[in-house]
């Protein structure tokens, strides 16, 4: 079994470990990093739930391998924020009741924050759109539309 050794830069705090050549970077996030966050729900990089940022782009990280990573910088839902400041999509999230049972929301919240980057002030169909490959098993996705829309102002100011 070929092992390498992986650097990472995960919400600002660089994560190095020695890895077998063929682990996912969510399983090496999860078991070498420490980040939870990053749910892993198909393996086959479909349902989305695994979505983190790679050097500012959503991507999902079940179908990566922890190579491919090396030397990147990630972002998972943990870098959004935290309990006592929240982002404003985590926040959203909250007011507008698009949690549900949660499984999804790390990936939702990773590709909504892709989203308002690319387009700031999106219409409905521009959020359902880009959420399009995050699925959602409590078929929920009214409220998180509502959240990123009611999020996007407070986004673009900053």
């Amino acid at each position: 079994m070929d092992r390498r050794t992986v650097s990472v830069t995960v919400n600002g705090r660089r994560c190095a470990a020695e890895v077998d050549v063929r682990k996912t970077l969510a399983d090496f996030l999860r078991e070498d990093a420490g980040f939870t966050g990053v749910h892993v729900g198909c393996e086959h990089g479909v349902c989305g739930a695994c979505s983190v940022l790679m050097d500012g782009e959503v991507v999902r990280s079940c179908i990566l391998f922890a190579v491919q990573a090396d030397g990147h910088e990630i972002v998972t839902v943990e870098g959004l924020g935290n309990e006592d400041a929240l982002n404003p999509l985590q926040q959203a999230f909250v007011e507008h009741h698009a949690l549900q049972c949660g499984f999804c929301t790390p990936g939702m919240l990773l590709a909504a924050v892709d989203l308002l980057k690319h387009c700031p002030e999106p219409t409905e169909a521009q959020v359902r759109e880009a959420l399009s490959g995050n699925l959602c098993m409590c078929t929920g996705y009214a409220n998180i539309v509502r959240a990123v829309r009611a999020a996007a102002p407070s986004v673009r100011s900053g």
